[in-house]
């Protein structure tokens, strides 16, 4: 069901937007904006990845008895844990049953499973240096992720990076979250940036390729330090695939230097 739903949103999101994916397309075939806002997911992207959400979504269903495999979950990976919750409940409960009151329950015993296990996050190897470097180059940095903001805020504070980005948009920022596109609009209208050719996005999952390229934006790169593999990531609309954002820094030079 997931599959055949996110893959009619994604057209959907593409037909929209058309005229931002033919900007990009132009661009990538002989124009000369510079790139200016680099936008990169934060789970599996940024911070380490170990499984962390897909154990505490996993356990938050069957604890309030809603069975879902993680071979499920995981093609949610990249999309809005609350959507998640909400589609496995309304897909695996009967319609007499209170869905709201129970998936309130379930995100909320889904996001103290996780607060507990991110209060020692730690960065991808490399990530710290290469948001340095990419400051220093003079790109601007927003992330995208689909946890909702207070996970995202003590994430940053634990870190101490909340000064790193002119945005830092969540799941409870948008209606859709992805393969939709729009947190990454929301992202270029907090930067100030109004074309989508001078926009790269970064991230780890399937939905993070999809909603980049249905963004249209001019650079989409996948990185394979989280979620899916490099043959996964490759079967997506990409421009680049990195091991993960260490390598980013001189990719981004070389392919899309700053304004």
């Amino acid at each position: 069901m997931f599959s055949r739903r996110h893959s009619l949103k994604t057209l959907v999101a593409a037909a929209a937007f058309p005229a931002a994916a033919k900007a990009a397309a132009a661009v990538r075939e002989g124009g000369d904006k510079p790139v200016r806002l680099v936008v990169l997911d934060v789970g599996g992207t940024i911070i380490q990845d170990h499984g962390e959400v897909p154990d505490a979504m996993h356990n938050a269903l069957a604890k309030h008895g809603v069975t879902v495999s993680f071979a499920e979950i995981a093609e949610w990976r990249g999309a809005s844990k609350r959507g998640m919750v909400r589609h496995f409940v309304e897909l695996r409960t009967k319609p007499d049953v209170n869905r709201e009151a129970l998936s309130e329950a379930i995100y909320n015993d889904f996001s103290t499973q996780v607060n507990a296990a991110y209060a020692n996050v730690q960065p991808i190897a490399g990530a710290e240096d290469a948001i340095r470097k990419l400051r220093q180059a003079g790109y601007l940095l927003a992330t995208t992720t689909g946890f909702d903001r207070p996970l995202t805020e003590a994430i940053f504070r634990r870190l101490g990076w909340r000064d790193h980005f002119v945005a830092t948009v969540t799941s409870d920022d948008v209606v859709d979250g992805r393969p939709s596109p729009f947190m990454l609009f929301h992202a270029m209208e907090q930067a100030h940036v109004d074309s989508v050719a001078e926009v790269v996005a970064v991230g780890d999952t399937p939905l993070d390729l999809q909603a980049a390229a249905n963004a249209g934006v001019r650079g989409i790169i996948g990185v394979y330090s989280g979620a899916a593999t490099e043959e996964r990531l490759g079967r997506e609309p990409h421009t680049q695939i990195l091991p993960s954002v260490a390598g980013l820094p001189a990719l981004l030079q070389a392919k899309f230097p700053p304004g």
